[in-house]
């Protein structure tokens, strides 16, 4: 009687459990950050380090892929010279070391032959999806931007086995500029971050520029959506701009999406503080159904005045991008971010921030 007694007990704290690992969480991240250990900075003396996404590999090692282009030739150079990079660490936090150029330059006479940037890592089943942006031109670093390169931009994906690669890239992007002028991607699709539906495939959200405006820059940079039945397409579009803001050509950049227990979320870079009311900084969205957004109940995630050390050194840092999560079992481990000290952007580096469970 006693041990039938105990193992009900047990059965129900089991149930509790698992009830609360799949309880609806309303997140609110500014609350949850913790201080950085040295360790999560990662930079390197010769390369400028931009973006950041990390997964756990099944070798029990975690996985960042990077952004990085030779330090010497200045932060414009991202759009002529960066190529994806990836480096290993046995915690979220690092130490990391640089182990080999996952994405490297492959030749002009491919879509994403000279620069490969914005990585982002999805696992589904056995496979490792690595989406990001690729262009191609002349390589010459222009100021205040190589407009060829930068208006060159599509995204596409790579696969592979392992974290380690090799990657299988294509010889096609798999989300392309549309074909109508006045379609609001008529010019350029980039910044991709990818999502499981729930329903089986992924969705997308990726950034867009129109030719509305006058070139180079063109415009306006919207937001758009994208779905498909397989990792590697073909992805469909939808109609209907997402985070934006009403009369603002450039509202937002950098979303990052992941799927949560009950609906979709996404940490963006609010450039003017539209969203959070708190000037330049990373704001928190939400969405049922990965289509329609509404701002979250706790906007604000963060600004370059949120890094504090483990030592107890807080630091205002000049820059605050490309926001991605770490997530172990769905949940968040660390905020991801490019980062720089100095407003010429020298020596820029990724960070990990650490996170608190969710309440």
């Amino acid at each position: 009687m006693i041990c039938s007694a105990l193992l009900g007990l047990i059965c129900v704290f089991a149930a509790y459990e698992t009830i609360a690992a799949n309880a609806p969480v309303e997140y609110d991240f500014s609350a949850m950050i913790q201080p950085v250990p040295a360790s999560a900075k990662f930079s390197d003396t010769n390369y400028n380090i931009w973006c950041g996404s990390a997964i756990k590999g099944d070798d029990g090692k975690y996985h960042l892929f990077y952004s990085r282009w030779p330090r010497k030739l200045g932060h414009i150079a991202w759009v002529t010279h960066s190529e994806v990079a990836h480096a290993v660490g046995d915690s979220p936090f690092g130490p990391w070391t640089h182990h080999d150029v996952a994405l490297p330059a492959r030749g002009t006479n491919f879509w994403d032959g000279s620069c490969t940037h914005n990585p982002t890592i999805l696992r589904i089943g056995k496979k490792f999806y690595l989406y990001y942006m690729g262009n191609y031109g002349d390589g010459v670093v222009k100021s205040p931007l190589n407009w060829t390169h930068r208006n060159h931009q599509r995204i596409g994906v790579a696969v592979a086995d392992s974290p380690d690669g090799p990657w299988q890239r294509f010889d096609k992007p798999i989300v392309d500029i549309n074909s109508d002028t006045n379609a609001p991607d008529a010019l350029l699709t980039s910044n991709p971050s990818v999502a499981q539906r729930p329903d089986g495939g992924v969705l997308m959200v990726y950034k867009a520029v129109a030719l509305k405006h006058p070139a180079p820059f063109g415009g306006p940079v919207s937001h758009l959506v994208c779905t498909a039945d397989n990792p590697i397409g073909p992805f469909t579009k939808h109609s209907g701009e997402v985070f934006g803001a009403k009369g603002v050509m450039f509202a937002a950049e950098d979303p990052f999406i992941w799927r949560g227990v009950d609906r979709y979320w996404a940490i963006v870079k609010d450039n003017d503080g539209n969203f959070t009311h708190r000037g330049y900084s990373l704001a928190l969205w939400e969405s049922a159904d990965g289509f329609d957004w509404k701002l979250s109940k706790h906007p604000f995630v963060a600004n370059p005045e949120s890094i504090r050390w483990v030592d107890g050194r807080e630091e205002k840092l000049t820059a605050l991008e490309r926001p991605q999560l770490l997530l172990e079992n769905g949940k968040p481990v660390a905020l991801c971010c490019a980062a720089a000290d100095n407003k010429n952007r020298v020596g820029t580096f990724n960070i990990q921030i650490p996170l608190q469970p969710a309440k």
